[in-house]
């Protein structure tokens, strides 16, 4: 990209990273479920990926598998153009700050950290609707996504939407700089693309291993994220899960430290090509609007 060439409107930058979202969540939308399933687990895991596909699909149908579909659906659309809307955002401003031309891996870090707390804001509500839904021991508790907000809100209020707020700010913190500040330095790795099929390439690879070390690094946060939006709040009871670090220690100390990754595998299945996905599609429909508006886009 050269540095002469204007950057794009936020509403192509937003509209790309909601067609991005949209896609992945339709293709990878299963692994999530069985993730969730993994991280509410307690104790030692007793089944694997596939066990859990089997078990799932077994005793509850594979309708099962797209249980809670509707609240990510209608979450991904802004949640994902969140995410790049503001990377697009705080990018520009630390480049500003810094006086640096362009990126740079320390910016990308930096920036990344900053679109993921932004976005944190979004998801919350849809995120807890989504656990509540997934979670097997309140299948027969909730009707669907309107009937688990208006039972939290009749409980807990408008606040109680926003339970786990603080455990998702720390996980998109982590996911987001580790996706993107990756991303950034395994472009800088890969031969320079010659042709624009290289160019999807370069993209894909590069997203891949971002969404790779963005799970290795927010999993435990993610864990501890499931555990508090899955608990139903009981009156006088304070909650086993209730702030994130504490939760991890508890975790760690009772369980071990393999339960901090809990549902590793089918979300690394997940967001590794996922995140190739989102990169792959972001791009290329970043790459139509330029077209399209022409000079001084392209």
């Amino acid at each position: 990209m050269s540095s002469d060439k204007k950057s794009l409107p936020f509403y192509v930058t937003f509209t790309a990273g909601a067609i991005a979202g949209v896609t992945e969540i339709l293709t990878f939308y299963p692994l999530d479920v069985v993730k969730t399933r993994m991280q509410l687990e307690r104790g030692k895991s007793t089944t694997s990926l596939l066990g859990s596909f089997r078990t799932i699909i077994r005793e509850e149908g594979v309708g099962r598998l797209y249980r809670g579909l509707v609240p990510p659906l209608l979450l991904e659309a802004p949640k994902r153009a969140t995410k790049f809307a503001a990377n697009d955002f705080w990018g520009k401003i630390f480049k500003q700050l810094s006086g640096e031309p362009e990126m740079t891996r320390q910016l990308s870090i930096i920036t990344g950290c900053s679109a993921g707390a932004t976005e944190s804001f979004v998801v919350v509500p849809f995120e807890l609707v989504k656990i509540k839904l997934q979670d097997k021991s309140l299948a027969s508790t909730y009707s669907g996504p309107l009937d688990v907000v208006r039972q939290v809100v009749r409980k807990d209020g408008i606040l109680g939407l926003y339970a786990g707020m603080e455990a998702t700010f720390w996980r998109n913190l982590w996911w987001n700089g580790g996706y993107f500040g990756s991303i950034f330095q395994v472009k800088t790795m890969l031969p320079k693309a010659e042709t624009p099929q290289g160019q999807l390439s370069n993209n894909f690879v590069s997203g891949a291993v971002g969404g790779f070390i963005g799970t290795v690094l927010n999993t435990p946060f993610d864990v501890v994220k499931s555990r508090i939006q899955g608990t139903e709040i009981t009156p006088g009871v304070i909650p086993k899960y209730n702030w994130t670090y504490p939760a991890l220690v508890t975790i760690f100390r009772e369980e071990g430290p393999a339960a901090l990754y809990k549902g590793f595998v089918p979300k690394a299945l997940r967001l590794a090509p996922g995140g190739g996905v989102l990169l792959l599609v972001v791009e290329f429909t970043l790459d139509v609007f330029r077209k399209a508006l022409g000079p001084p886009y392209i």
